[in-house]
Protein backbone atom coordinates (compact mmCIF):
# COMPACT_ATOMS: atom_id res chain seq x y z
CA UNK A 1 0.00 0.00 0.00
CA UNK A 2 1.35 3.42 -1.01
CA UNK A 3 1.78 5.66 2.04
CA UNK A 4 3.41 8.61 0.28
CA UNK A 5 1.21 11.68 -0.12
CA UNK A 6 0.17 12.78 -3.60
CA UNK A 7 1.57 16.25 -4.31
CA UNK A 8 -0.16 18.67 -6.65
CA UNK A 9 1.57 21.80 -7.92
CA UNK A 10 -1.23 24.18 -8.86
CA UNK A 11 -0.54 27.12 -11.17
CA UNK A 12 -2.93 29.86 -12.20
CA UNK A 13 -2.46 30.70 -15.90
CA UNK A 14 -0.29 33.64 -16.92
CA UNK A 15 -1.68 37.13 -17.33
CA UNK A 16 -4.15 38.06 -20.08
CA UNK A 17 -5.25 41.47 -21.36
CA UNK A 18 -8.57 40.93 -19.60
CA UNK A 19 -6.82 40.28 -16.27
CA UNK A 20 -5.12 43.65 -16.66
CA UNK A 21 -8.51 45.30 -17.37
CA UNK A 22 -10.22 43.46 -14.46
CA UNK A 23 -12.59 42.02 -17.05
CA UNK A 24 -14.39 38.78 -16.17
CA UNK A 25 -13.24 35.97 -18.43
CA UNK A 26 -15.01 32.94 -17.03
CA UNK A 27 -15.07 30.39 -19.84
CA UNK A 28 -14.43 32.88 -22.66
CA UNK A 29 -11.22 31.76 -24.37
CA UNK A 30 -8.81 34.68 -23.93
CA UNK A 31 -5.10 34.17 -24.79
CA UNK A 32 -2.08 35.19 -22.74
CA UNK A 33 -0.70 38.67 -23.28
CA UNK A 34 3.05 39.33 -23.59
CA UNK A 35 3.41 39.49 -19.80
CA UNK A 36 1.57 36.19 -19.45
CA UNK A 37 3.84 34.52 -22.01
CA UNK A 38 6.88 35.77 -20.08
CA UNK A 39 5.38 34.47 -16.84
CA UNK A 40 4.79 31.04 -18.41
CA UNK A 41 8.43 30.83 -19.49
CA UNK A 42 9.60 31.94 -16.04
CA UNK A 43 7.43 29.27 -14.42
CA UNK A 44 8.94 26.64 -16.71
CA UNK A 45 12.43 27.69 -15.63
CA UNK A 46 11.42 27.70 -11.95
CA UNK A 47 10.13 24.13 -12.21
CA UNK A 48 13.09 22.81 -14.17
CA UNK A 49 14.59 19.92 -12.26
CA UNK A 50 11.29 19.07 -10.57
CA UNK A 51 9.93 15.58 -11.27
CA UNK A 52 6.30 15.29 -12.30
CA UNK A 53 4.50 12.06 -13.08
CA UNK A 54 1.79 13.82 -15.08
CA UNK A 55 0.42 17.23 -16.00
CA UNK A 56 -3.16 18.40 -16.43
CA UNK A 57 -4.59 21.73 -17.52
CA UNK A 58 -7.85 23.43 -18.29
CA UNK A 59 -8.63 23.23 -22.00
CA UNK A 60 -8.95 27.03 -22.24
CA UNK A 61 -6.08 28.53 -24.22
CA UNK A 62 -4.66 30.72 -21.44
CA UNK A 63 -4.17 27.71 -19.17
CA UNK A 64 -3.07 25.37 -21.95
CA UNK A 65 -0.40 27.81 -23.21
CA UNK A 66 0.94 28.29 -19.69
CA UNK A 67 1.07 24.53 -19.12
CA UNK A 68 2.74 23.81 -22.46
CA UNK A 69 5.59 26.20 -21.66
CA UNK A 70 6.33 24.04 -18.61
CA UNK A 71 5.67 20.56 -19.96
CA UNK A 72 7.63 21.06 -23.16
CA UNK A 73 10.66 22.13 -21.10
CA UNK A 74 10.27 19.27 -18.61
CA UNK A 75 9.25 16.59 -21.11
CA UNK A 76 6.03 15.70 -19.29
CA UNK A 77 2.92 14.69 -21.26
CA UNK A 78 0.01 17.11 -20.87
CA UNK A 79 -3.68 16.25 -20.63
CA UNK A 80 -6.29 18.99 -21.20
CA UNK A 81 -9.33 18.56 -18.95
CA UNK A 82 -12.48 20.70 -19.36
CA UNK A 83 -13.40 19.94 -15.73
CA UNK A 84 -10.54 22.29 -14.76
CA UNK A 85 -12.12 25.26 -16.54
CA UNK A 86 -12.87 28.50 -14.73
CA UNK A 87 -16.34 28.97 -13.28
CA UNK A 88 -18.96 29.99 -15.86
CA UNK A 89 -20.01 33.53 -14.95
CA UNK A 90 -23.02 33.72 -17.26
CA UNK A 91 -24.10 37.28 -18.07
CA UNK A 92 -21.06 38.67 -16.18
CA UNK A 93 -18.61 37.24 -18.74
CA UNK A 94 -16.98 39.99 -20.80
CA UNK A 95 -17.80 42.74 -18.30
CA UNK A 96 -15.40 44.43 -15.91
CA UNK A 97 -16.24 44.01 -12.24
CA UNK A 98 -17.31 47.67 -12.14
CA UNK A 99 -19.60 47.19 -15.14
CA UNK A 100 -21.12 44.04 -13.65
CA UNK A 101 -21.90 45.84 -10.39
CA UNK A 102 -23.40 48.83 -12.20
CA UNK A 103 -25.52 46.90 -14.70
CA UNK A 104 -26.62 43.99 -12.49
CA UNK A 105 -26.51 45.24 -8.88
CA UNK A 106 -28.73 42.51 -7.37
CA UNK A 107 -26.85 39.70 -9.09
CA UNK A 108 -23.54 41.30 -8.15
CA UNK A 109 -24.58 41.58 -4.51
CA UNK A 110 -25.42 37.85 -4.32
CA UNK A 111 -22.11 37.03 -6.00
CA UNK A 112 -20.20 39.32 -3.62
CA UNK A 113 -21.84 37.63 -0.61
CA UNK A 114 -20.52 34.30 -1.93
CA UNK A 115 -24.01 32.83 -1.94
CA UNK A 116 -23.22 29.17 -2.74
CA UNK A 117 -26.59 28.52 -4.40
CA UNK A 118 -26.63 31.58 -6.66
CA UNK A 119 -26.17 30.65 -10.34
CA UNK A 120 -25.45 33.46 -12.81
CA UNK A 121 -28.19 33.95 -15.43
CA UNK A 122 -27.40 32.92 -19.01
CA UNK A 123 -25.85 29.56 -18.26
CA UNK A 124 -23.67 30.43 -15.29
CA UNK A 125 -22.67 28.05 -12.50
CA UNK A 126 -23.48 28.32 -8.84
CA UNK A 127 -20.54 28.39 -6.46
CA UNK A 128 -21.70 25.06 -5.00
CA UNK A 129 -21.78 23.40 -8.44
CA UNK A 130 -18.38 24.83 -9.32
CA UNK A 131 -16.96 23.62 -6.01
CA UNK A 132 -18.27 20.10 -6.65
CA UNK A 133 -16.77 20.09 -10.16
CA UNK A 134 -13.32 21.18 -9.01
CA UNK A 135 -13.22 18.85 -6.01
CA UNK A 136 -14.17 15.88 -8.19
CA UNK A 137 -11.55 16.77 -10.81
CA UNK A 138 -8.71 17.12 -8.30
CA UNK A 139 -9.73 13.97 -6.42
CA UNK A 140 -9.76 12.05 -9.71
CA UNK A 141 -6.31 13.37 -10.66
CA UNK A 142 -4.91 12.50 -7.22
CA UNK A 143 -6.40 9.02 -7.48
CA UNK A 144 -4.87 8.41 -10.88
CA UNK A 145 -1.40 9.32 -9.58
CA UNK A 146 -1.49 8.23 -5.94
CA UNK A 147 1.85 8.87 -4.26
CA UNK A 148 3.08 10.89 -7.23
CA UNK A 149 3.63 14.52 -8.16
CA UNK A 150 1.28 16.21 -10.60
CA UNK A 151 1.27 19.63 -12.25
CA UNK A 152 -2.17 21.24 -12.60
CA UNK A 153 -2.53 24.51 -14.53
CA UNK A 154 -5.93 26.15 -14.25
CA UNK A 155 -7.63 29.38 -13.14
CA UNK A 156 -8.05 31.65 -10.14
CA UNK A 157 -11.43 30.21 -9.26
CA UNK A 158 -10.13 26.65 -9.41
CA UNK A 159 -7.23 27.55 -7.13
CA UNK A 160 -9.63 29.31 -4.75
CA UNK A 161 -11.53 26.04 -4.33
CA UNK A 162 -8.29 24.05 -3.97
CA UNK A 163 -7.07 26.32 -1.16
CA UNK A 164 -10.40 25.94 0.65
CA UNK A 165 -10.20 22.14 0.22
CA UNK A 166 -6.76 22.08 1.78
CA UNK A 167 -7.48 24.46 4.67
CA UNK A 168 -11.11 23.75 5.53
CA UNK A 169 -12.22 27.29 4.75
CA UNK A 170 -15.89 27.33 3.73
CA UNK A 171 -17.23 28.62 0.42
CA UNK A 172 -18.95 31.56 2.10
CA UNK A 173 -15.87 32.83 3.95
CA UNK A 174 -14.11 35.83 2.36
CA UNK A 175 -10.85 35.11 0.59
CA UNK A 176 -7.80 36.01 2.72
CA UNK A 177 -5.15 34.36 0.54
CA UNK A 178 -3.48 35.32 -2.73
CA UNK A 179 -4.17 33.97 -6.24
CA UNK A 180 -1.37 35.49 -8.35
CA UNK A 181 -0.92 34.70 -12.02
CA UNK A 182 1.71 31.97 -12.59
CA UNK A 183 2.64 31.50 -8.92
CA UNK A 184 3.41 28.02 -7.56
CA UNK A 185 0.94 26.52 -5.08
CA UNK A 186 1.41 23.08 -3.51
CA UNK A 187 -1.22 20.91 -1.84
CA UNK A 188 -1.02 17.27 -0.74
CA UNK A 189 -3.50 14.42 -0.51
CA UNK A 190 -3.15 11.42 1.79
CA UNK A 191 -5.40 9.18 3.86
CA UNK A 192 -6.45 12.12 5.97
CA UNK A 193 -7.59 14.25 3.05
CA UNK A 194 -6.09 17.43 1.60
CA UNK A 195 -3.60 19.74 3.28
CA UNK A 196 -1.77 22.90 2.31
CA UNK A 197 2.00 22.61 1.73
CA UNK A 198 3.01 26.00 0.31
CA UNK A 199 1.05 28.78 -1.38
CA UNK A 200 1.59 31.71 -3.75
CA UNK A 201 5.32 31.31 -4.38
CA UNK A 202 6.12 33.95 -6.99
CA UNK A 203 9.83 34.43 -6.41
CA UNK A 204 10.44 33.52 -10.05
CA UNK A 205 8.23 36.35 -11.33
CA UNK A 206 9.06 40.02 -11.85
CA UNK A 207 5.37 40.90 -11.71
CA UNK A 208 2.24 38.91 -10.95
CA UNK A 209 -1.32 40.13 -10.81
CA UNK A 210 -4.08 39.17 -8.36
CA UNK A 211 -6.95 41.27 -9.64
CA UNK A 212 -9.73 38.98 -8.38
CA UNK A 213 -12.17 40.39 -5.78
CA UNK A 214 -11.37 39.52 -2.18
CA UNK A 215 -15.01 39.06 -1.23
Amino acid sequence: MNTRPTLLCLVRHGETAWNAERRIQGQIDIPLNATGEEQARATAVALEGQRFDAAFCSDLVRARATALAVTERLGVPLMADPQLRERHYGLFQGLTYAEAEQRHPEDFARHARRDPDYAFPQGGESLAAFDARVRAALARIAGLHAGGRVLVVAHGGVLDIAHRMATGKTLSQPRDFELPNAALNWIAHDGGGWRLVHWADRRHLHHSRDELPRG
